[in-house]
């Protein structure tokens, strides 16, 4: 079996592939919690991982000083990008709804309480992977209409915002 490469987007700017093995190329040596050198095509780098949200694949490192935010997609992370599935969304909603059939792992927010936008909201599981449902914007849980563990499907309301 081929393994699918991964894609990177560095500063939302670069964008490149690697595949799972090219790992094996960095000859890489901890210094520390969350701080490593690398050896690279006889090239060094002192990289130090400053923020890792595994559940979004968005990763801030610092390399030789400068600072990068890298977003992975592996190809199920592709797969639901292309199928218009993403958890994510840019606009104001008074309601959140599920933007794919799942199981809800978690809800980590309550009624009454406030939330900013990109706040996560709710873990939804689908297609074996972990979605991190967020706010679209500023606002407060008017009502949480799902409880931990329920199965949803594909537009089932999730929470109500005011």
């Amino acid at each position: 079996m081929i393994a699918e490469p991964f894609q990177i987007s560095a500063n939302d700017k670069y964008r490149f592939e690697a595949l799972p093995q090219d790992a094996h190329q960095l000859d890489i040596i901890a210094e520390g919690e969350g701080r490593f050198h690398l050896l690279h095509n006889g090239k060094s780098y002192h990289a130090e991982v400053v923020e890792a949200h595994y559940a979004t694949r968005e990763f801030t490192l610092i390399i030789n000083g400068s600072k990068y935010t890298l977003k992975v997609a592996d190809h199920y992370e592709r797969l639901v990008q292309k199928l218009g599935l993403n958890a994510g969304s840019s606009h104001k909603m008074n309601t959140v709804k599920a933007p794919m059939p799942g199981l809800v792992l978690n809800i980590l927010v309550e009624k009454g309480q406030s939330v900013q936008k990109g706040d996560p909201l709710v873990i939804l599981e689908a297609m074996k992977m972990e979605n991190v449902i967020k706010a679209a914007g500023d606002g407060r849980v008017k009502a949480v209409s799902i409880h931990k563990g329920a199965a949803v499907d594909k537009g089932q309301l999730l929470l109500e915002m005011e």
